[in-house]
């Protein structure tokens, strides 16, 4: 009778198997190949699958113990690293007001705290899922205050298909991608695109998982298989990116990080919530920020 392998052995042939599917991304993401991305579509680097799974959650999206649960808890721990970046290097508009723009902003969970805060100016948010925007948009009218003009609006559209600013101060102080670039099937792509609406001193924003033993037995065991925290197949393990990638591919952009990059770990504790841990950007969820050149 054939022995049931080891957890541990079920997961060293797990990452062998798929060691050619992930090599895109471990080389460099600068160097991701169009020809081999597979479902990219010309008009967004998100593959319309993930656009589909995102439809159908748009219904529970602020049902804060639904499926979008873990993102209304890791909310907070956003502001709270933005913050750590303006801190990092002080930030004059500050004093006048910030644009943000929030890049596949879902339901509008971030979109909708930032457009509250006393320093905030006018955030856009901007989504491919439709259903996920009109969600924002139902929800965004319960609040006076986000009603008023030029606070907040909502865009059903990739970030491919936005207008470039035609002259630095119509960019924006803050672009965020929130739980967003592990979607994209061509991330270098996609980031070169985002690159391009942060204004000189502005910040580019994210979160994302770093593809490790680790984040696979969290996010894609547990949090998928067992717990079921999240929907199945919300996560595609082979487009997790480490933090490591990510700064190799800032790094060949010029005018970006002389000032300013930052990263820090994300990890949640059940029972406490997320909490920022340093170093834990090598091994799991984690916060990055790169400023770009004045």
């Amino acid at each position: 009778m054939r022995k049931s392998l080891p957890l541990a052995a079920k997961c060293a042939l797990l990452l062998k198997r798929t060691t050619l599917r992930t090599s895109l991304y471990t080389e460099s993401l600068s160097l991701r190949s169009p020809s081999r991305i597979r479902h990219a579509s010309s008009t967004s680097s998100i593959d319309p699958s993930e656009v589909s799974n995102f439809n159908a959650l748009a219904s529970t999206w602020w049902d804060v113990n639904g499926s979008s649960r873990l993102l209304h808890l890791m909310n907070p721990l956003r502001h709270d690293f933005i913050a750590s970046c303006h801190n990092l290097v002080p930030n004059p508009s500050l004093k006048r007001g910030l644009h943000y723009l929030d890049v596949g902003c879902g339901g509008g969970i971030f979109t909708e705290s930032a457009a509250r805060l006393a320093h905030t100016a006018k955030v856009v948010g901007i989504d491919p899922s439709g259903a996920a925007v009109e969600a924002a948009k139902i929800h965004a009218r319960q609040d006076p205050k986000l009603q008023e003009p030029g606070r907040l609006e909502y865009l059903n559209q990739p970030i491919e298909s936005l207008s470039l600013p035609n002259v630095p101060d119509e960019a924006y102080d803050v672009v965020s991608l929130f739980e967003v670039i592990e979607h994209s099937s061509a991330p270098a792509d996609f980031l070169r695109t985002c690159l391009n609406f942060v204004k000189p001193g502005g910040w580019l924003v994210l979160s994302t998982i770093a593809r490790t033993w680790t984040s696979w037995i969290t996010t894609k065991v547990a949090a998928e298989d067992i717990i079921r925290l999240v929907p199945k197949g919300m996560h595609d393990w082979a487009k997790y990116i480490n933090e490591k990638e990510l700064r190799e591919f800032f790094h060949s952009q010029k005018g970006w990080g002389r000032d300013g990059v930052i990263a820090t770990g994300c990890i949640y504790i059940p029972g406490l919530g997320w909490r920022m841990v340093s170093g834990g950007e090598r091994w799991g969820n984690y916060f990055f920020g790169i400023r770009r050149d004045s």
